[in-house]
């Protein structure tokens, strides 16, 4: 069955047969793929298993849920929290008498790769014991399915089906410490459920995390008492080396500096440098290629390498790749290697200080990408990704003065984004009054009232703040931005909803062009093959339109410098949003019908009409 052929169901009203299993984007996704390297493959899945720093606390996590209605474990990346933990509570038996075992990623390709290696190591198929559910995709059997990785926009949209939970009997939220949009919303429905649920046993998994803000968040304990708490901590000690930090001042330049510095001062070991984005990250590998290419042939040689979100896969995956030991691999990233991959053998990180993130600006209703310095906690993370293989050393681009000043944690995303799509999404879950729903960080009052100006611009509430009917509650449904789902609710009074479901599905595609970094010029060409003057939105469309054409091909997209599986997904992404719109008995026409069909019966009616102009129409 379809995921969007299952019912909608309305607070109050009766519970459907199953629940809604699609969730909006999520900003995260953009963020890069995740990418688990493995050095100790060559030995026994268990071997593997019990060499993690989390197999000696397996017992005190385990005795710490049975106590407590919530655990909150920082363990740094690569103490094998996500994997593991999952694990433990399935072989100590939460996933019996039906119930399943719920963890969730803030990206879908962490829920994949997770599920995957977890399946693998319990020697089962992928979708059988162990599943994913991300966006679009469900990897799960009901009856069969006792372990299941879902994205945290997913277990929303779970939520509106089943709203205490009830065939969960654990839910653990891997990665809390991004604080992403629908993890905030989670926390706060989570802490409602448990006060109607006392035996769903919640993890808040993190490596950087403010757990005692966490925990008395979930602790219902009033009583002073400390023997009734309902939450506790636990640390787990992923590191196993130690890692000197050395401030430098300075920046993009002093990051080439420093590396050049490294490589011809420092013993053996590969460098991680953390810069902000795409441009930084492509200028600093151009000056230390040129710098590479300075060394004598019988010097110590550099693989410099580029790391960030929209890098075609196949060249993200040659920072894994091994090097002989008279090379030593330079890996200039964005903040995707702060948390989403691990890189064997890096000993040396550089930070620039720096990161860039999403902001809304309610004034003028846009969202913008700003770079502003880390805060202490992602500085750690950063220095963390050290000290793997043994010793090692981070140098940072500023002082310890600038350290010391730097916030504890970067802003959570539900204080600095666009709550339209929250407020929607709370009024479908049945949270009548916005304003008093707990919040772990409470959201700016600018934004929550443009995010309601937003929606009832949208005819999504009324004057009374509450939804909709029938508008409000099929924008509630669909698993796109409201502004996204009204415009394809409306698409067939104007006559171009096959259009709009094409411009829906391709938007929700990262990056549907590729450039590889040694042949830009080759695909800039290629795409000023696509684009019209009417927008990227048209020229969406005709790339779109071209795939479907060259029957899907593979070859076509190599040699169009497009991406094969993004577009797989796009078609996808569309036929199931087609299904949704039948659903609501939207009809599904084409403007280019329309005006062909339109110019014909002008033309029977004897008017004049420039022959080229006839082309285009019919075309």
């Amino acid at each position: 069955m379809s995921l969007f052929s299952r019912k909608f169901w309305k607070p109050g009203t009766e519970a459907p047969d199953s629940a809604l299993n699609e969730e909006r984007k999520s900003t995260n996704e953009d963020s890069g793929a995740t990418v688990i390297y493995n050095p100790n493959r060559s030995l026994s899945i268990e071997q593997q298993r019990q060499r993690l720093p989390v197999f000696k606390l397996r017992n005190h996590i385990l005795y710490l849920l049975e106590k407590y209605q919530t655990v909150v474990i920082v363990g740094e990346t690569g103490c094998g929290k996500s994997t593991q933990i999952p694990q433990y509570l399935l072989e100590s038996g939460w996933a019996e008498k039906g119930y399943l075992i719920g963890v969730t990623q803030p990206r879908r390709v962490a829920a994949v790769t997770v599920a995957s290696r977890v399946a693998e190591e319990r020697g089962s198929i992928l979708g059988a014991e162990v599943g994913y559910t991300i966006r679009f995709e469900d990897c799960s059997e009901e009856k069969v399915t006792k372990v299941k990785f879902l994205t945290d926009g997913l277990l929303i949209r779970e939520i509106m089906g089943d709203p205490l939970l009830k065939k969960y009997s654990v839910i653990m939220l891997d990665e809390a410490h991004e604080r992403s949009l629908n993890t905030d919303i989670i926390l706060g429905l989570l802490r409602k459920i448990q006060k109607k649920r006392t035996d769903l046993r919640i993890i808040i998994a993190s490596a950087t995390l403010d757990a005692e803000e966490m925990r008395d968040f979930f602790n219902n304990n009033e009583t002073g008492d400390k023997s009734k708490d309902t939450a506790s901590i636990m640390t787990i000690e992923g590191r196993n080396y130690p890692i000197n930090v050395f401030p430098v001042p300075d920046y993009l330049k002093c990051t080439v500096e420093t590396v050049m510095k490294v490589h011809k001062s420092e013993k053996e070991g590969d460098v991680l440098a953390f810069l902000t984005g795409q441009d930084e990250v492509e200028a600093v590998v151009r000056m230390l290629i040129d710098e590479a290419k300075k060394i004598p042939r019988d010097g110590h040689k550099m693989k410099v390498l580029p790391m960030y979100g929209t890098l075609p896969s196949s060249e993200q995956m040659k920072v894994f790749e091994r090097t002989s030991r008279n090379i030593r691999k330079i890996v200039i990233a964005t903040n995707i290697a702060e948390a989403s991959i691990t890189i064997n053998g890096i000993v040396y990180i550089i930070d620039c200080g720096f990161v860039k993130i999403k902001a809304y600006n309610p004034t003028t209703g846009i969202e913008s990408l700003v770079i502003i310095p880390v805060s202490q906690g992602s500085a750690n993370q950063r220095a963390g990704r050290a000290g793997r293989v043994r010793a090692g050393k981070a140098y940072r681009l500023y002082t310890e003065e600038s350290f010391q000043k730097l916030p504890l944690a970067t802003v959570p995303e539900m204080q600095r984004s666009d709550l339209a799509p929250v407020v929607l999404q709370l009024k479908a879950l049945g949270i009548i009054n916005i304003i008093k729903f707990h919040f772990l960080s409470p959201p700016p009052a600018q934004n929550m009232i443009r995010g309601l100006e937003l929606l009832y611009a949208l005819d999504a509430i009324d004057e009374d703040c509450n939804l909709t009917s029938p508008l409000g509650l099929q924008m509630a449904e669909f698993p796109l931005t409201p502004m996204f789902s009204k415009m394809l609710l409306e698409s067939g009074n104007f006559g171009c909803s096959e259009e709009a479901i094409t411009v829906a599905a391709m938007t929700q595609i990262q990056n549907v062009f590729v450039t590889p970094s040694g042949n830009k010029s080759s695909a800039a060409r290629s795409r000023r093959k696509f684009a019209v003057e009417e927008g990227d939105h048209v020229t969406l469309i005709n790339v779109f339109n071209s795939f479907i054409k060259y029957k899907k091909s593979s070859k076509w997209c190599h040699e169009y410098f497009l991406n094969y599986k993004g577009l797989c997904r796009a078609v996808e992404i569309r036929h199931q949003l087609s299904r949704i719109l039948k659903k609501f008995n939207v009809p599904l026409v084409s403007c280019g019908e329309i005006r062909s069909l339109a110019w014909f019966q002008n033309a029977d009616n004897g008017d004049e009409f420039d022959e080229d102009k006839k082309i285009n129409y019919k075309k």
